[in-house]
């Protein structure tokens, strides 16, 4: 028998405390229930963050790293050393482990404060992405969803055919 998956839908805006604290949703808690609270949060494109169940991430990024350690084992990569140099510092600065508190409560790390570009007391927006829950700086949320709905009906075809 297999197992429902449920898409993380919503958006919602919410309000960063002093300490960079933030509170997700409430209609999340069905959806998104990391194991023990373990999360990854990372950062996705300037003004935006996600969240990630942690052993969604490491299923998926682990495989992708063994595999270029494979290739670099086997010398595949010597001629795309740049590559991997940058490779290396993005993963060194992408994501971190971080824990879900009681009542969806986490606090953004530094470094992704300042990608985000929110500062205490700002509001951000927290939407569901499906797969995983991004945490937007408002201004930024808001471009990028005006360039995307007109494709809304194209995307939705594609995706269910």
């Amino acid at each position: 028998m297999s197992e429902t998956i449920q898409l993380i839908l919503g958006e919602f805006s919410r309000k960063l405390d002093d300490r960079f604290r933030l509170t997700l949703p409430g209609e999340f808690e069905e959806v998104f229930k990391p194991a023990a609270g373990k999360c990854v949060i990372a950062k996705e494109r300037p003004g935006c963050l996600s969240l990630w169940d942690e052993e969604t991430w490491k299923t998926k990024l682990d495989a992708r790293v063994d595999l270029i350690q494979q290739r670099f084992k086997l010398g595949d990569l010597e001629q795309k050393m740049p590559e991997l140099q940058i490779l290396g510092r993005l993963l060194s600065t992408r994501h971190r482990e971080i824990k879900l508190a009681e009542r969806g409560r986490l606090v953004l790390p530094e470094g992704f404060r300042e990608f985000l570009a929110v500062e205490p007391g700002n509001e951000v927006m927290v939407v569901g992405a499906a797969v995983c829950i991004e945490i937007w700086q408002p201004q930024k949320w808001f471009s990028y969803i005006e360039g995307e709905i007109p494709e809304f009906r194209n995307l939705l075809d594609t995706l269910s055919h």
